[in-house]
Protein backbone atom coordinates (compact mmCIF):
# COMPACT_ATOMS: atom_id res chain seq x y z
CA UNK A 1 0.00 0.00 0.00
CA UNK A 2 1.38 3.32 -0.82
CA UNK A 3 2.39 6.45 1.50
CA UNK A 4 -0.41 8.20 0.16
CA UNK A 5 -2.84 5.57 1.08
CA UNK A 6 -1.74 4.44 4.54
CA UNK A 7 -1.70 8.42 5.28
CA UNK A 8 -5.27 8.95 4.28
CA UNK A 9 -7.98 9.39 6.62
CA UNK A 10 -11.83 7.98 6.71
CA UNK A 11 -14.45 10.11 8.51
CA UNK A 12 -17.79 8.05 8.85
CA UNK A 13 -20.59 10.39 10.55
CA UNK A 14 -22.79 7.93 12.13
CA UNK A 15 -22.09 5.17 14.60
CA UNK A 16 -25.08 3.13 13.87
CA UNK A 17 -25.05 -0.38 12.64
CA UNK A 18 -24.42 0.54 9.00
CA UNK A 19 -21.51 3.07 10.15
CA UNK A 20 -19.72 -0.16 12.18
CA UNK A 21 -19.91 -2.39 8.61
CA UNK A 22 -18.17 0.11 6.90
CA UNK A 23 -15.14 0.46 10.12
CA UNK A 24 -15.39 -3.78 9.52
CA UNK A 25 -15.07 -3.68 5.57
CA UNK A 26 -12.44 -1.21 5.58
CA UNK A 27 -10.61 -3.58 8.02
CA UNK A 28 -11.01 -6.39 5.83
CA UNK A 29 -9.71 -4.42 2.37
CA UNK A 30 -6.46 -3.93 4.72
CA UNK A 31 -7.00 0.02 4.88
CA UNK A 32 -4.33 1.50 6.75
CA UNK A 33 -5.09 4.96 7.36
CA UNK A 34 -6.95 6.46 10.06
CA UNK A 35 -10.73 5.54 10.85
CA UNK A 36 -12.69 8.44 12.19
CA UNK A 37 -16.17 7.56 12.95
CA UNK A 38 -18.72 10.21 14.67
CA UNK A 39 -21.87 9.17 16.67
CA UNK A 40 -24.54 11.38 18.46
CA UNK A 41 -25.34 8.22 20.85
CA UNK A 42 -23.56 7.20 24.25
CA UNK A 43 -22.96 3.81 22.46
CA UNK A 44 -20.83 1.73 19.96
CA UNK A 45 -22.65 0.70 16.67
CA UNK A 46 -25.95 -1.89 17.78
CA UNK A 47 -28.26 -3.31 15.65
CA UNK A 48 -32.11 -1.14 15.98
CA UNK A 49 -34.09 -4.29 14.77
CA UNK A 50 -34.63 -6.16 18.49
CA UNK A 51 -35.48 -2.88 20.01
CA UNK A 52 -38.67 -3.39 19.13
CA UNK A 53 -37.94 -7.53 19.66
CA UNK A 54 -36.37 -9.84 21.68
CA UNK A 55 -34.31 -6.74 23.61
CA UNK A 56 -37.98 -4.68 24.46
CA UNK A 57 -39.03 -8.22 25.93
CA UNK A 58 -35.87 -8.40 28.43
CA UNK A 59 -35.34 -11.84 26.26
CA UNK A 60 -31.59 -10.48 24.87
CA UNK A 61 -28.75 -8.41 26.55
CA UNK A 62 -27.39 -5.43 26.38
CA UNK A 63 -23.83 -6.94 24.70
CA UNK A 64 -25.59 -8.69 22.08
CA UNK A 65 -27.00 -6.15 20.72
CA UNK A 66 -23.78 -4.63 19.51
CA UNK A 67 -22.78 -4.85 15.97
CA UNK A 68 -19.16 -5.35 17.09
CA UNK A 69 -17.56 -5.84 21.00
CA UNK A 70 -15.87 -2.50 22.25
CA UNK A 71 -12.02 -4.72 21.67
CA UNK A 72 -13.24 -4.29 18.24
CA UNK A 73 -12.41 -0.25 17.94
CA UNK A 74 -9.44 -0.85 20.19
CA UNK A 75 -7.05 0.10 17.76
CA UNK A 76 -4.66 3.18 17.03
CA UNK A 77 -5.98 3.95 13.75
CA UNK A 78 -9.59 4.04 14.70
CA UNK A 79 -10.87 7.07 16.78
CA UNK A 80 -14.17 6.91 17.92
CA UNK A 81 -16.10 9.80 18.83
CA UNK A 82 -19.48 9.11 21.11
CA UNK A 83 -21.95 11.80 22.23
CA UNK A 84 -20.64 14.25 19.38
CA UNK A 85 -22.42 15.30 16.14
CA UNK A 86 -21.58 16.04 12.92
CA UNK A 87 -22.86 19.87 12.41
CA UNK A 88 -21.43 21.03 9.23
CA UNK A 89 -19.17 19.59 6.11
CA UNK A 90 -16.88 21.92 4.33
CA UNK A 91 -16.42 20.29 0.85
CA UNK A 92 -13.58 22.78 -0.53
CA UNK A 93 -11.35 22.04 2.60
CA UNK A 94 -12.31 18.20 3.10
CA UNK A 95 -13.35 18.94 7.08
CA UNK A 96 -15.85 17.93 8.88
CA UNK A 97 -17.36 20.08 12.34
CA UNK A 98 -18.60 18.83 15.22
CA UNK A 99 -21.12 19.82 18.08
CA UNK A 100 -18.26 20.20 20.43
CA UNK A 101 -16.24 22.84 18.53
CA UNK A 102 -13.45 20.09 16.71
CA UNK A 103 -12.77 20.24 13.23
CA UNK A 104 -11.29 17.32 11.24
CA UNK A 105 -9.65 16.42 8.39
CA UNK A 106 -11.01 13.80 5.66
CA UNK A 107 -10.01 12.32 2.74
CA UNK A 108 -13.19 10.35 1.79
CA UNK A 109 -16.27 11.04 4.05
CA UNK A 110 -19.02 8.25 4.41
CA UNK A 111 -22.69 9.82 5.62
CA UNK A 112 -24.01 6.94 8.13
CA UNK A 113 -26.78 9.28 8.77
CA UNK A 114 -29.76 7.07 9.55
CA UNK A 115 -33.16 8.40 10.12
CA UNK A 116 -35.06 9.85 13.59
CA UNK A 117 -38.70 8.69 14.07
CA UNK A 118 -41.84 10.82 12.30
CA UNK A 119 -42.98 12.83 15.40
CA UNK A 120 -46.98 13.64 15.51
CA UNK A 121 -47.87 17.38 16.40
CA UNK A 122 -50.60 17.11 18.29
CA UNK A 123 -51.56 18.57 21.35
CA UNK A 124 -50.34 16.61 24.86
CA UNK A 125 -47.33 15.34 22.96
CA UNK A 126 -44.80 16.19 25.01
CA UNK A 127 -46.46 14.55 28.10
CA UNK A 128 -44.36 12.11 30.18
CA UNK A 129 -45.22 8.45 28.82
CA UNK A 130 -45.24 9.31 25.29
CA UNK A 131 -42.91 7.27 23.71
CA UNK A 132 -41.21 6.56 20.22
CA UNK A 133 -39.01 4.05 19.82
CA UNK A 134 -35.72 4.52 18.08
CA UNK A 135 -32.53 3.59 20.44
CA UNK A 136 -31.83 1.58 23.63
CA UNK A 137 -32.88 4.70 25.63
CA UNK A 138 -36.62 5.01 24.46
CA UNK A 139 -36.81 1.05 25.01
CA UNK A 140 -35.34 1.80 28.65
CA UNK A 141 -38.60 4.30 29.20
CA UNK A 142 -41.04 2.11 27.43
CA UNK A 143 -39.46 -0.96 29.33
CA UNK A 144 -39.72 0.78 32.47
CA UNK A 145 -43.25 1.55 31.77
CA UNK A 146 -44.53 -1.93 30.95
CA UNK A 147 -43.13 -3.11 34.05
CA UNK A 148 -45.29 -0.72 36.31
CA UNK A 149 -48.02 0.49 34.17
CA UNK A 150 -51.27 -1.68 33.09
CA UNK A 151 -52.52 -0.46 29.69
CA UNK A 152 -50.96 0.71 26.72
CA UNK A 153 -52.09 2.58 23.38
CA UNK A 154 -50.16 2.56 20.58
CA UNK A 155 -50.73 4.86 17.54
CA UNK A 156 -49.60 3.08 14.20
CA UNK A 157 -49.89 -1.08 13.09
CA UNK A 158 -46.83 -0.68 10.96
CA UNK A 159 -43.93 -3.49 12.19
CA UNK A 160 -42.66 -1.00 15.04
CA UNK A 161 -46.11 -0.79 16.03
CA UNK A 162 -47.53 -4.50 16.12
CA UNK A 163 -44.10 -5.79 17.38
CA UNK A 164 -44.69 -3.53 20.41
CA UNK A 165 -48.21 -4.77 20.97
CA UNK A 166 -47.06 -7.71 20.95
CA UNK A 167 -44.52 -7.72 23.58
CA UNK A 168 -46.69 -6.04 25.64
CA UNK A 169 -49.53 -7.97 24.97
CA UNK A 170 -47.53 -11.20 26.14
CA UNK A 171 -46.51 -9.54 28.99
CA UNK A 172 -50.29 -8.91 30.21
CA UNK A 173 -50.66 -5.11 29.52
CA UNK A 174 -54.31 -4.43 28.27
CA UNK A 175 -53.31 -3.00 24.52
CA UNK A 176 -55.04 -0.58 21.99
CA UNK A 177 -53.65 0.35 18.61
CA UNK A 178 -54.88 2.76 16.48
CA UNK A 179 -54.59 2.75 12.84
CA UNK A 180 -55.41 5.98 10.11
CA UNK A 181 -55.41 3.20 7.27
CA UNK A 182 -57.89 0.71 6.91
CA UNK A 183 -55.82 -2.78 7.89
CA UNK A 184 -52.99 -3.29 9.37
CA UNK A 185 -49.51 -3.18 7.81
CA UNK A 186 -51.16 -1.20 4.39
CA UNK A 187 -47.56 0.24 3.02
CA UNK A 188 -46.05 -2.66 2.62
CA UNK A 189 -48.02 -6.05 2.74
CA UNK A 190 -51.47 -6.91 0.46
CA UNK A 191 -54.64 -7.38 2.48
CA UNK A 192 -54.47 -11.24 2.76
CA UNK A 193 -51.80 -10.94 5.07
CA UNK A 194 -53.41 -7.85 6.87
CA UNK A 195 -56.12 -10.12 7.37
CA UNK A 196 -54.14 -12.83 8.83
CA UNK A 197 -52.04 -10.20 11.40
CA UNK A 198 -54.94 -8.73 12.21
CA UNK A 199 -56.81 -12.10 13.41
CA UNK A 200 -53.89 -13.13 14.60
CA UNK A 201 -53.94 -10.15 17.23
CA UNK A 202 -57.01 -9.82 18.14
CA UNK A 203 -56.61 -13.70 19.02
CA UNK A 204 -54.71 -12.50 21.21
CA UNK A 205 -56.62 -9.95 23.36
CA UNK A 206 -55.21 -6.63 21.21
CA UNK A 207 -57.91 -4.48 20.45
CA UNK A 208 -57.72 -2.79 17.07
CA UNK A 209 -59.11 0.34 16.00
CA UNK A 210 -58.82 0.73 12.14
CA UNK A 211 -59.67 4.24 10.35
CA UNK A 212 -59.11 5.72 13.83
CA UNK A 213 -56.97 8.68 13.41
CA UNK A 214 -54.84 10.59 16.55
CA UNK A 215 -56.09 13.91 17.81
CA UNK A 216 -54.47 14.27 20.87
CA UNK A 217 -53.19 13.43 24.17
CA UNK A 218 -54.27 14.56 27.89
CA UNK A 219 -53.28 14.27 31.30
CA UNK A 220 -51.85 16.19 34.00
CA UNK A 221 -48.56 15.06 34.75
CA UNK A 222 -48.50 12.36 32.02
CA UNK A 223 -50.45 10.78 29.56
CA UNK A 224 -53.82 9.50 30.54
CA UNK A 225 -55.81 9.57 27.81
CA UNK A 226 -55.79 9.08 23.79
CA UNK A 227 -58.07 11.36 21.80
CA UNK A 228 -59.13 10.48 18.20
CA UNK A 229 -60.50 11.97 15.73
CA UNK A 230 -64.08 10.26 15.89
CA UNK A 231 -64.10 11.47 19.47
CA UNK A 232 -63.12 8.23 21.42
CA UNK A 233 -61.27 8.92 25.02
CA UNK A 234 -58.81 5.85 25.26
CA UNK A 235 -57.58 5.67 28.99
CA UNK A 236 -53.50 4.79 28.66
CA UNK A 237 -51.18 4.87 31.59
CA UNK A 238 -48.21 5.21 28.88
CA UNK A 239 -48.32 5.69 24.66
CA UNK A 240 -45.94 4.55 21.88
CA UNK A 241 -45.69 6.01 18.85
CA UNK A 242 -44.86 4.40 15.74
CA UNK A 243 -45.88 6.07 12.85
CA UNK A 244 -42.70 5.74 10.39
CA UNK A 245 -39.10 7.26 10.37
CA UNK A 246 -37.49 10.44 8.63
CA UNK A 247 -34.17 10.19 6.95
CA UNK A 248 -31.52 12.34 8.22
CA UNK A 249 -30.59 14.52 4.99
CA UNK A 250 -29.86 17.85 6.34
CA UNK A 251 -25.99 17.75 6.88
CA UNK A 252 -25.65 16.50 3.50
CA UNK A 253 -28.47 19.36 1.81
CA UNK A 254 -26.36 22.16 3.68
CA UNK A 255 -23.38 21.05 2.21
CA UNK A 256 -24.59 21.37 -1.45
CA UNK A 257 -25.35 17.93 -1.68
CA UNK A 258 -28.32 16.64 -4.45
CA UNK A 259 -31.02 15.44 -2.18
CA UNK A 260 -34.88 14.36 -2.96
CA UNK A 261 -36.13 12.07 -0.14
CA UNK A 262 -32.93 11.49 1.15
CA UNK A 263 -29.04 11.96 0.21
CA UNK A 264 -28.71 10.71 -3.73
CA UNK A 265 -25.96 8.28 -4.44
CA UNK A 266 -25.08 6.29 -7.43
CA UNK A 267 -24.66 2.22 -7.66
CA UNK A 268 -21.13 2.85 -6.09
CA UNK A 269 -22.95 4.66 -3.19
CA UNK A 270 -21.21 8.11 -3.52
CA UNK A 271 -22.84 11.36 -3.84
CA UNK A 272 -22.36 13.83 -6.39
CA UNK A 273 -18.52 14.78 -4.83
CA UNK A 274 -16.37 11.93 -5.79
CA UNK A 275 -15.05 12.28 -2.20
CA UNK A 276 -18.24 11.90 -0.32
CA UNK A 277 -20.51 8.31 0.32
CA UNK A 278 -23.78 8.02 1.62
CA UNK A 279 -25.24 4.47 3.08
CA UNK A 280 -28.36 3.02 4.71
CA UNK A 281 -31.18 4.49 5.64
CA UNK A 282 -30.70 8.19 4.79
CA UNK A 283 -30.13 7.35 1.49
CA UNK A 284 -31.44 7.21 -2.26
CA UNK A 285 -29.90 5.41 -4.35
CA UNK A 286 -30.63 3.45 -7.97
CA UNK A 287 -32.07 0.14 -8.34
CA UNK A 288 -31.36 -1.88 -11.49
CA UNK A 289 -34.09 -4.20 -10.28
CA UNK A 290 -36.56 -2.12 -10.73
CA UNK A 291 -35.01 0.20 -12.38
CA UNK A 292 -35.90 3.35 -10.03
CA UNK A 293 -34.38 5.37 -7.19
CA UNK A 294 -35.19 3.66 -3.78
CA UNK A 295 -34.91 4.63 -0.11
CA UNK A 296 -35.11 1.76 2.07
CA UNK A 297 -35.15 1.63 5.92
CA UNK A 298 -33.71 -1.82 6.48
CA UNK A 299 -30.73 -3.30 7.99
CA UNK A 300 -30.03 -5.28 5.01
CA UNK A 301 -29.74 -1.92 2.91
CA UNK A 302 -27.27 -0.89 5.14
CA UNK A 303 -25.02 -3.55 5.60
CA UNK A 304 -24.75 -4.12 1.87
CA UNK A 305 -24.59 -0.40 0.66
CA UNK A 306 -21.46 -0.08 3.72
CA UNK A 307 -19.46 -2.82 2.20
CA UNK A 308 -20.12 -1.25 -0.89
CA UNK A 309 -19.03 1.99 0.07
CA UNK A 310 -15.92 0.39 1.78
CA UNK A 311 -14.76 -1.52 -1.05
CA UNK A 312 -15.03 1.78 -3.56
CA UNK A 313 -13.08 3.96 -1.08
CA UNK A 314 -10.11 1.33 -1.18
CA UNK A 315 -10.09 1.27 -4.95
CA UNK A 316 -12.31 -1.88 -5.57
CA UNK A 317 -14.85 -1.24 -7.83
CA UNK A 318 -17.93 -2.43 -6.37
CA UNK A 319 -21.79 -1.91 -7.64
CA UNK A 320 -24.61 -2.56 -5.16
CA UNK A 321 -28.22 -3.71 -6.77
CA UNK A 322 -29.90 -6.18 -4.76
CA UNK A 323 -33.23 -7.25 -3.75
CA UNK A 324 -34.38 -5.84 -0.52
CA UNK A 325 -35.51 -7.69 2.21
CA UNK A 326 -36.97 -7.19 5.60
CA UNK A 327 -38.26 -9.12 8.45
CA UNK A 328 -40.42 -8.64 11.37
CA UNK A 329 -41.43 -10.96 14.62
CA UNK A 330 -44.64 -11.04 16.45
CA UNK A 331 -45.81 -13.36 18.36
CA UNK A 332 -44.69 -16.96 17.35
CA UNK A 333 -45.01 -15.37 13.63
CA UNK A 334 -42.16 -14.67 10.97
CA UNK A 335 -42.80 -12.25 8.70
CA UNK A 336 -39.86 -12.50 5.80
CA UNK A 337 -40.53 -10.11 2.72
CA UNK A 338 -38.16 -10.37 -0.24
CA UNK A 339 -38.74 -7.31 -2.79
CA UNK A 340 -41.27 -4.49 -3.14
CA UNK A 341 -44.35 -5.07 -3.34
CA UNK A 342 -45.79 -1.65 -4.86
CA UNK A 343 -47.12 -1.45 -8.06
CA UNK A 344 -48.58 -5.08 -8.06
CA UNK A 345 -51.89 -5.89 -10.03
CA UNK A 346 -52.09 -9.77 -9.08
CA UNK A 347 -51.48 -11.64 -5.91
CA UNK A 348 -51.20 -15.00 -5.80
CA UNK A 349 -51.26 -17.20 -2.46
CA UNK A 350 -49.26 -20.31 -1.86
CA UNK A 351 -50.59 -22.31 1.41
CA UNK A 352 -52.87 -22.24 3.72
CA UNK A 353 -53.30 -19.08 6.24
CA UNK A 354 -55.65 -21.00 9.01
CA UNK A 355 -52.20 -23.45 8.79
CA UNK A 356 -50.05 -20.56 9.97
CA UNK A 357 -47.63 -20.78 7.57
CA UNK A 358 -48.10 -19.68 4.20
CA UNK A 359 -46.66 -17.25 1.14
CA UNK A 360 -47.86 -14.40 -0.71
CA UNK A 361 -46.84 -14.24 -4.00
CA UNK A 362 -47.12 -10.17 -5.71
CA UNK A 363 -46.36 -9.92 -9.82
CA UNK A 364 -46.76 -7.04 -11.98
CA UNK A 365 -47.45 -7.72 -15.68
CA UNK A 366 -46.55 -11.45 -15.27
CA UNK A 367 -43.45 -10.45 -13.31
CA UNK A 368 -42.69 -11.63 -10.06
CA UNK A 369 -41.85 -8.74 -8.13
CA UNK A 370 -42.02 -9.73 -4.31
CA UNK A 371 -42.96 -12.26 -1.88
CA UNK A 372 -44.40 -12.01 2.02
CA UNK A 373 -43.25 -15.53 3.10
CA UNK A 374 -45.24 -15.98 6.42
CA UNK A 375 -43.32 -18.76 8.79
CA UNK A 376 -42.05 -20.38 5.07
CA UNK A 377 -38.57 -19.69 5.25
CA UNK A 378 -37.95 -21.98 1.97
CA UNK A 379 -40.26 -19.55 0.18
CA UNK A 380 -38.45 -16.47 1.02
CA UNK A 381 -35.40 -17.75 0.33
CA UNK A 382 -35.98 -19.36 -3.00
CA UNK A 383 -38.00 -16.38 -3.88
CA UNK A 384 -35.06 -13.67 -3.91
CA UNK A 385 -33.48 -15.08 -7.20
CA UNK A 386 -36.62 -15.54 -8.84
CA UNK A 387 -37.60 -11.65 -8.10
CA UNK A 388 -33.71 -10.81 -9.30
CA UNK A 389 -34.10 -12.27 -12.63
CA UNK A 390 -37.57 -11.04 -13.39
CA UNK A 391 -39.10 -14.43 -13.94
CA UNK A 392 -42.73 -15.08 -15.60
CA UNK A 393 -43.45 -18.01 -12.81
CA UNK A 394 -47.15 -19.73 -13.93
CA UNK A 395 -49.46 -18.44 -11.28
CA UNK A 396 -51.24 -21.95 -10.84
CA UNK A 397 -47.64 -23.36 -10.32
CA UNK A 398 -46.98 -20.88 -8.25
CA UNK A 399 -49.77 -21.23 -6.10
CA UNK A 400 -48.89 -25.13 -6.10
CA UNK A 401 -46.81 -26.10 -2.48
CA UNK A 402 -45.49 -29.34 -3.98
CA UNK A 403 -44.06 -27.31 -7.35
CA UNK A 404 -40.22 -25.66 -5.80
CA UNK A 405 -39.78 -22.42 -6.76
CA UNK A 406 -36.46 -23.22 -8.13
CA UNK A 407 -38.15 -24.89 -11.43
CA UNK A 408 -40.20 -21.81 -11.76
CA UNK A 409 -37.40 -19.67 -12.94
Amino acid sequence: MSTQETSQTVVIAGAGHGAGQVVASLRQHKFAGRIVMIGDEPYLPYQRPPLSKKFLAGEMPPERLYFKPESFYDDPQIDVMLGTRVTSIDRAGHTVSTDGGAEIAYDKLVLALGSRVREVPVEGADLPGVHYLRSIADVDGIRDDMLNRKSVVIVGAGYIGLEVAAVCCQRGLQVTVIELADRVMSRVVSPHVSDYYQVQHTEHGVRLLLSTGLAGFEGKRRVRQVLTTDGQKLPADFVVVGVGILPNAELAADAGLDCADGIVVDDRCQTGDPDIYAIGDCTSHPNGIYERQLRLESVHNALEQAKTAASNICGQESHYSQVPWFWSDQYDIKLQIAGLSEGYDEVVLRGDPSAGSFACFYLADGVLIAVDAINSPREFMQSKSLIASRARPDPGKLADPEIALKDLG
